[in-house]
């Protein structure tokens, strides 16, 4: 198959399975980006049925091929802090990053984010691994039997992401005005994902920018405690070598910039 039919292979195998959207699906017009689009739409709103081999080959054969257009960044490359060489700063998107585990700043559910296309890291890092992360996640969540709290870390595979391992952590969302308690608990979901990722004896960990954005976290506060955390986990002998401050817009690449001078 080439590009476009393996995109309209999986677009039908979708709609098999959730006929409700054949209606919605007619408005998308023939031309690759946006069947493309169209078939992403329908990965976000897919439930976490049990998954088809052939679907799963053709699709891991479209995303790796993605994943190679969209160039892979080995943190081996990147430069480091001239304050301490294991705290990089990187900006650019998180789901081309080879290292042994990425953040994701999940929500309660911790399956993934349910609107086609949404800007958020959590679409971005389950639609470059595909299906199977949304399925493992429930796997996780169905054992749990209760909703993720804030402050926590679980692990999973990065499946078709140049990641290794991926930490989902829910962060606090700010209501109001930001307590001693939200900063205790951004603080654990950093502390929470450098455990678990030193458990698991991995080197190298890529943060996203937890809590800010959608959960409405001020930035400059959020990157502070991020980078104050990371700074105290890190002065014990630990099996990670390097942390990355992934950052995607130019404020919080200012911010993390002016923290590790």
């Amino acid at each position: 198959m080439n590009r476009l039919e393996q995109i309209q292979y999986l677009i039908e195998a979708l709609l098999n399975e959730m006929p409700a959207y054949r209606a919605q699906a007619k408005v998308f017009s023939g031309e690759e980006q946006s069947q493309r689009r169209l078939l992403r739409s329908l990965m976000n709103v897919r439930p976490p049925f049990p998954l088809d081999k052939e679907f799963l080959a053709v699709q891991d054969a479209l995303l790796l091929a993605e994943r190679e257009e969209k160039g892979v960044v080995d943190v081996a490359d990147l430069p480091a802090s001239a304050s301490d060489s294991r705290l990089i700063l990187w900006q650019g998107d998180i789901t081309r990053l080879s290292v042994d585990a990425i953040v994701n700043a999940a929500n309660s559910a911790m399956l993934g984010c349910f609107v086609p296309c949404h800007g958020c890291i959590d679409n971005a890092i389950h639609s470059a691994a595909g299906l199977q992360l949304r399925d493992e996640c429930n796997r996780l969540m169905e054992r749990q039997g209760h909703p993720e709290p804030a402050g926590q870390a679980k692990l999973t595979a990065g499946y078709n992401l140049p990641a290794r391992y991926v930490l989902h952590t829910v962060g606090p969302v700010i209501q109001d005005r930001v307590s001693r308690r939200d900063r205790e608990l951004l603080a654990s979901c950093y502390r929470a994902c450098l455990e678990l990722a030193a458990e698991h004896d991995l080197q190298s960990i890529a943060f996203c920018c937890i809590s800010t954005g959608e959960f409405r976290f001020p930035n400059r506060e959020a990157a502070q405690i991020a980078v104050q955390t990371v700074k105290e986990f890190l002065r014990p002998p630990t099996s990670i070598k390097k942390v990355i401050f992934n950052v995607f817009k130019e404020i919080d690449a200012d911010i993390y910039r002016a923290l590790l001078l």
